[in-house]
C-alpha cells in the first residue's frame, strides 16, 4: 500500500463528521415505565422525524411517542452525503424504471414536497447549513456521456431547470481531469447538515408537544386487538398504532428484512481545504455531484470546505449494521485512491473522518409500506439514497395509510406495492460480495463482470453495466 494512503488517515476518527460535533444534544431518557400512547413511531431518524412532526402539526391534539434504539440521528440519518434531490424514488432513471406512467403525478409531488422541506426549516428556524446549488451528474470519459444526456431528456421532460455540459463547462464548475460532461439541475436541490437537520426535527416536533425516549429499544410488538403492546427493555407501550420508521434496521423483524438487505455505503471527510486546494478545484456554486462510474462516487463541500467523497459499497454478513471493519482504514483506500484520480491537486490532503453508513437495499432501491396486525402498524423503508428529502413525502404517505385516509398519493403504485424477495443467508452474503467486486473492478476489467452485473439487474437491482 502506497505510503500516500496510509498517511492520509493517520489522524483520522472513524465516525460520522457530521455526529462529530458540539452542537450534538443530549440523549432524551430512556423509558422506564409502562406508558399508552396514541401513535407510537419506532425509530427517530428522518422517517421517523418527519412523521412526528407532521402528525402533530396535523392534530395537535394527537398524543404522539417515539423512541429510539440508540440516539437520534445515530443510524443511518447522521450518515449520508446529505445532497438533497427532488426525488422520491432514488433517481429520475430510477423512477422511470418502476413508474413510467405515474411520472408526472411523481415528479409533481416530489417538487411539492421539497418547498414544503424548505417551508419547515424556515418556518422553524432549523440552522442546518443549507446550500442550494443544485445537482450536478459528471460524465466520468467519454462512455458517462450517454448516460447523462438520457437523464437530461427526462429532467426537460418532466419540467426540471436542468442543462446539459460540455467537458469545458463542467470543468469551469468543478475541476477534474476525469470529467468529460455533466448535468447540471439548478432548482430544488442542494446539500444540507443531516445531523444539525435531524436535531432541528427533533427540537421541532418536541415544542409542538411530541415526547422522545432514546437509548430505547423496541424487542418484541404483540396484537391486543384494539391495541398494540410494544415491549421495551425496561417497560411496556400500549399504542392504538405503531409506525416502524427503521428503514435498513430491519433484524427486529423477519418478513421486513426478507424484502430489505443493509448495505454499507462508505465516505471520507477530508480536513478543511486552503484556499490554494479550493481554488485548484473550482466549485464555487457548491453544488452536490454524482459521477457516472459503474460503482458511482458522489461529493460535495461541507460548510467549513471540508471535502466529503463517497460511494463505495460494502455487505456484512446477515445484515450487520455496525460492522468493526469499517473502523478501520483499509475499507476506505480505495475510495481515498478514487479521491485522487478524480481531484489530483487533493493529493496530500489528510482524512479527518471516515465512516459507512446503511443503505437500505431492496429491488426498488426506494420507500415501501409493509402492513402488520390488520394495518395498526406499518414499516415505512427502503431508502438507498435521496432519503433526507423523499422521507418526509413517505412519512406523510404513511401516516395517510395507517389513518386509513384516502389522498391520491395512497393509490399510487408505489403505495399498494413492495419490492421483490431478496435472496436468504448465506446467499445474499455471497451474491453480495460477488456483486460488490465486479462493481469494484467492471470499469477496468469487463470480462465475466458486465454478464454478472446485467443478470443482477434484471433480478429488479438497477445496478449500470
Amino acid at each position: 500500500m502506497p505510503s500516500s494512503m496510509t498517511d492520509g488517515f493517520s489522524q483520522t476518527k472513524f465516525f460520522p463528521y457530521w455526529l462529530d460535533s458540539a452542537d450534538r444534544p443530549a440523549p432524551e431518557p430512556e423509558l422506564c415505565c409502562d406508558i399508552e400512547t396514541e401513535l407510537l413511531i419506532v425509530g427517530a431518524g428522518f422517517t421517523g422525524l418527519w412523521a412526528a412532526l407532521q402528525a402533530i402539526q396535523e392534530n395537535p391534539n394527537r398524543q404522539i411517542t417515539v423512541i429510539e434504539a440508540r440516539q437520534i440521528a445515530i443510524g443511518a440519518t447522521g450518515r449520508p452525503g446529505a445532497i438533497l434531490s427532488t426525488s422520491l424514488m432514488h433517481g429520475m432513471e430510477n423512477s422511470y424504471r418502476l413508474f413510467a406512467a405515474e411520472m408526472d403525478k411523481l415528479e409533481q409531488l416530489g417538487k411539492e414536497n421539497m418547498d414544503g422541506f424548505r417551508k419547515t426549516i424556515e418556518d422553524f428556524d432549523i440552522d442546518c447549513d443549507i446550500e442550494w446549488g443544485g445537482e450536478l451528474t459528471v460524465a466520468v470519459g467519454e462512455q458517462g456521456i450517454e448516460d447523462i444526456e438520457r437523464e437530461y431528456q427526462l429532467y426537460k421532460r418532466f419540467g426540471h431547470d436542468a442543462h446539459l455540459l460540455s467537458a469545458e463547462q463542467v470543468r469551469s464548475e468543478v475541476n477534474s481531469p476525469l470529467f468529460a460532461g455533466g448535468l447540471w439541475s439548478k432548482q430544488r436541490s442542494g446539500t444540507v447538515n443531516p445531523a444539525k437537520l435531524a436535531w432541528g426535527l427533533k427540537r421541532a416536533a418536541k415544542s409542538l408537544g411530541v415526547t422522545f425516549y432514546e437509548n430505547t429499544p423496541k424487542l418484541k410488538a404483540k396484537n391486543l386487538g384494539d391495541s398494540i403492546e410494544v415491549t421495551v427493555p425496561n417497560g411496556k407501550i400500549r399504542a392504538a398504532k405503531v409506525i416502524l420508521a427503521t428503514n435498513a434496521f430491519t433484524s427486529h423483524h423477519k418478513k421486513i428484512s426478507r424484502r430489505v438487505s443493509a448495505i454499507r455505503d462508505r465516505i471520507l471527510v477530508t480536513e478543511p481545504l486552503t484556499a490554494a486546494q479550493l481554488e485548484s478545484i473550482g466549485w464555487t456554486n457548491r453544488q452536490g455531484v454524482y459521477d457516472t462510474r459503474t460503482q458511482l462516487n458522489y461529493m460535495r463541500l461541507t460548510k467549513d470546505n471540508r471535502l466529503l467523497f463517497g460511494g463505495r459499497l460494502g455487505y456484512f454478513y446477515n445484515n450487520n449494521t455496525d460492522p468493526e471493519q469499517d473502523k478501520t482504514p483499509e475499507p476506505y483506500y480505495r475510495l481515498l485512491e478514487a479521491l485522487h484520480r478524480t481531484f489530483p491537486s487533493l493529493k496530500g490532503v489528510s482524512v479527518s473522518h471516515a465512516w459507512s453508513g446503511p443503505i437500505a437495499l431492496t429491488t426498488r432501491m426506494a420507500v415501501h409500506y409493509q402492513r402488520f396486525f390488520a394495518g395498526k402498524m406499518i414499516y415505512a423503508g427502503g431508502y438507498s439514497g435521496f432519503g433526507v428529502t423523499a422521507s418526509r413525502f413517505a412519512a406523510r404517505v404513511g401516516l395517510a395509510i395507517i389513518d386509513n385516509k384516502d389522498i391520491p398519493e395512497t393509490q399510487l403504485t408505489f403505495a399498494k406495492t413492495v419490492p421483490g424477495y431478496i435472496p436468504p443467508e448465506p446467499f445474499r452474503y455471497l451474491g453480495a460480495k460477488l456483486t460488490m467486486y465486479a462493481l469494484d473492478t467492471a470499469d477496468e476489467k469487463g470480462g465475466w463482470r458486465i454478464p454478472w452485473l446485467k443478470m443482477v439487474e434484471k433480478m429488479g437491482f438497477p445496478l449500470k453495466p
